[in-house]
């Protein structure tokens, strides 16, 4: 893992050469649904496990067969939260990783027109326990705006833990999400330079929901 040389320090670039291989097959035209939705499975695997590199742990006592010794157990609970619908492409990889998670789904969609992100379901608590630490889970990292909605959702409910991870990322959204909100890590597999007029990342890999779900 690698921060970017040219974004703000809180931007980190999963340089694997299993994640680079991998995202190299994602992004072909000849990769079908079944083989893009096991791809981002994989990817997701590692860029979550990277994510956590500076979680928080508490001492704890370990019996073995032969002695009782020290160990570690996570300091704090995780949300995984996929935004819909791409995000759910994620959700296998992330969950694998941290099985103990809760999974909390975020809708927002993109206005074809204006490019601004509309919510159409949320159901979360009021008030979520601010030590909780929350990976928002998409693809792809365009514009920022869906990005953006998501980690308002959870600071409006008392969140302070909030990371983003993403598998392709573009500038000008990085951009836009550290201004909207500069304490959040942003953890992606690649990113790529700019955007085309209908907010599509270029090079990109098209439409992440239609390639997984063969829509």
């Amino acid at each position: 893992m690698e921060n970017s040389v040219d974004e703000l320090r809180n931007v980190f670039i999963c340089s694997h050469p299993l994640v680079q291989v991998s995202v190299s097959e994602l992004r072909s035209i000849d990769t079908n649904s079944l083989k893009f939705r096991r791809l981002i499975k994989e990817i997701s695997r590692y860029v979550v496990y990277e994510s956590l590199i500076d979680t928080e742990l508490k001492s704890i006592k370990v019996q073995t067969p032969l002695a009782i010794t020290e160990g570690h157990d996570f300091k704090y609970n995780f949300i995984l939260a996929p935004i819909l619908r791409a995000g759910l492409s994620m959700i296998d990889g992330a969950i694998e990783t941290l099985p103990f998670a809760q999974v909390r789904h975020i809708g927002l969609y993109r206005n074809e027109e204006t490019l601004q992100p509309v919510e159409y379901y949320v159901k979360l608590p009021d008030q979520i326990d601010a030590d909780t630490t929350v990976l928002i889970l998409d693809p792809m990292l365009a514009t920022g705006g869906s990005a953006i909605s998501a980690i308002d959702v959870f600071k409006r409910r008392g969140v302070k833990k909030l990371k983003f991870l993403c598998l392709i990322s573009s500038k000008p959204g990085i951009q836009a999400l550290l201004k909207a909100h500069p304490d959040i890590q942003i953890y992606t597999a690649s990113i790529d330079p700019e955007l085309n007029e209908n907010g599509y990342i270029i090079p990109g890999l098209g439409d992440a929901g239609d390639r997984c779900f063969g829509t």
